[in-house]
């Protein structure tokens, strides 16, 4: 399928009725919620960003060496790749990020779509300043620990599941067992074979299989599992051991946003640490004058953490509270993209940058979209609905439709008069033949209007029929575009587009504007 033979239309989020207030008054620009951000996504404000953001060559350097250290788990790699990982030693380079968890298979839609939304945002800022460099980055997020979250996708309305005994950081599970899943497929994947097979860990895999799907297009993966990036962190795992830094700033955000109606995303602890071994990511508590590594025997004194932190800042993991300042600490970053509740998350976190004077990047809300395939654009059509309507629920479409097709009544009145006037007219020419007939006239005229009656009771059942075949097939479109009655991109998988369109991701590419702040929906035509 050519990505020209797409419709595309684009819709206000609100009109989805899928995403929370918060964003919507985010998109709106609401007053009450600018304390919580730095700029408005727009391509103007980033010239102040840029101003803002402030990345020392030593920092270039270093994370230039450690990104040519993670590509050589891959035996060749893509030259616009190669071209930005390089381009991160200039001064007038920055990054554009996204992140995600490392699902496998790439997991629901909108692990594609955040990348797509960060590719395409450094497409436009190249275009709006063009002398500077924007390199869209994944953030691989590596030591995650919650498996049960990345182990299953669904494809083609089938899930399936990787089972391990595997503990703690995923980014460092051995791939051991992904192999049934891959046997288990409907088709050979090559992409996901490959990596799969042939990567030592599940973040040399996820690596591989982003760097497959959009290599082209200059994407670079990062893994903060890294000693020498980890280094950055070391005075502020210091501060958080100390001070407890991050949980006050966080539960102050958090009273400002409650006493405004808004629901926090995440939860801040006094220490918003882990400790990372392999096998093994547990928060760090202070009890009793120690610190204590929870669900284990492990303890350290505050000046044993300490010499820790100096010598070795890799056995320290920062949670959701303070990846995001890990992530802006060691990227020339302007820019994060997330999902709704991303996005109001890092609004809790903006006094935490503040105190540490790092520059808070500019929140994006990642692209969203619903994809309609020929199948059920042609559905769509017969039901003779619009786009935009589908996000209604099926009891107003199904009201919508009843309206749409209401006829009068079936009744066969006028009918049975016409015959009823027609036996009065044989009964009376009977009667003056031989009156004996006009009983047998009688008779057959009550056969008559019987046979009408059972004949509008027939015709009135198959048009009712013929209505919930209807009803019916507006109940199938939605439970396929909108599965388990969420939005598309929340459940299925990308292989489930890509299998039957080859071009799916380019349409995506060539469908979103990270700027016009719409949700797309993509018909094929």
């Amino acid at each position: 399928m050519e990505v020209s033979d797409m419709k595309i239309t684009k819709i206000d989020y609100a009109a989805t009725g899928a995403f929370s207030q918060t964003i919507s008054d985010y998109l709106s620009r609401s007053p009450q919620l600018q304390p919580f951000y730095n700029h408005f996504p727009t391509l103007e404000a980033f010239e102040a960003q840029i101003k803002e953001k402030s990345f020392s060559q030593e920092q270039r350097q270093v994370l230039h060496q450690a990104l040519l250290q993670q590509y050589t788990s891959l035996t060749e790699i893509d030259p616009k790749v190669q071209q930005n990982i390089d381009l991160l030693l200039e001064p007038n380079t920055y990054t554009i990020t996204t992140g995600h968890q490392l699902n496998i298979f790439t997991g629901p839609l909108y692990f594609v779509y955040k990348i797509i939304t960060a590719i395409n945002t450094c497409t436009q800022l190249k275009e709006k300043y063009p002398e500077h460099n924007f390199v869209p980055v994944y953030w691989m997020a590596t030591e995650d620990h919650d498996f049960a979250e990345i182990n299953h996708f669904s494809l083609f309305g089938k899930k399936y599941s990787w089972e391990t005994e595997q503990k703690g950081a995923v980014g460092r599970f051995t791939t051991e067992g992904l192999e049934k899943v891959l046997e288990e497929l409907p088709e050979a994947y090559p992409i996901f074979e490959e990596a799969y097979r042939n990567s030592k860990n599940l973040a040399d895999a996820t690596r591989a299989i982003t760097h497959a799907l959009l290599g082209e297009y200059g994407l670079v993966s990062i893994d903060g599992d890294d000693a020498t990036l980890k280094k950055a962190l070391t005075p502020f795992i210091e501060k958080e051991l100390t001070e407890n830094f991050s949980n006050k700033l966080v539960g102050e955000a958090n009273a400002q946003l409650e006493e405004l109606g808004y629901k926090p995303q995440v939860f801040s602890r006094e220490i918003n640490l882990f400790y990372l071994q392999d096998g093994l990511r547990e928060r760090i508590v202070q009890e009793d004058g120690k610190n204590k590594v929870l669900n284990t025997d492990i303890s350290f004194t505050q000046e044993e953490v300490l010499k820790l932190a100096q010598e070795h800042p890799e056995q320290f993991s920062p949670n959701v509270i303070l990846r995001p300042l890990y992530e802006e600490l060691i990227l020339p970053n302007l820019a994060y993209i997330g999902g709704g509740a991303e996005v109001a998350y890092w609004f809790q976190l903006k006094k935490v940058f503040e105190a540490y004077e790092v520059a808070f990047p500019v929140l994006m809300l990642r692209n969203s979209a619903l994809y309609i395939n020929r199948g059920n654009a042609s559905r769509m059509h017969k039901l003779e609905l619009q786009p935009e309507e589908l996000f209604q629920d099926y009891q107003e479409l199904k009201k919508q439709l009843s309206s749409q097709i209401h006829e009068e009544e079936i009744n066969l009145e006028a009918q049975r008069d016409t015959i009823a006037a027609a036996f009065a007219e044989v009964e009376k020419l009977a009667e003056e033949i031989d009156p004996t007939l006009v009983k047998s006239v009688g008779a057959e005229a009550q056969k008559a209007h019987n046979a009408l009656q059972m004949l509008e009771k027939k015709i009135s059942k198959a048009r009712d029929a013929k209505h919930e075949q209807t009803f019916k097939q507006l109940e199938n479109l939605k439970d396929k575009l909108f599965p388990n009655g969420s939005l598309q991109e929340r459940h299925d998988n990308l292989l489930t587009y890509k299998t039957n369109n080859p071009d799916f991701i380019p349409a995506l590419v060539e469908a979103f504007d990270p700027f016009d702040l719409k949700f797309t929906i993509l018909e094929e035509e």
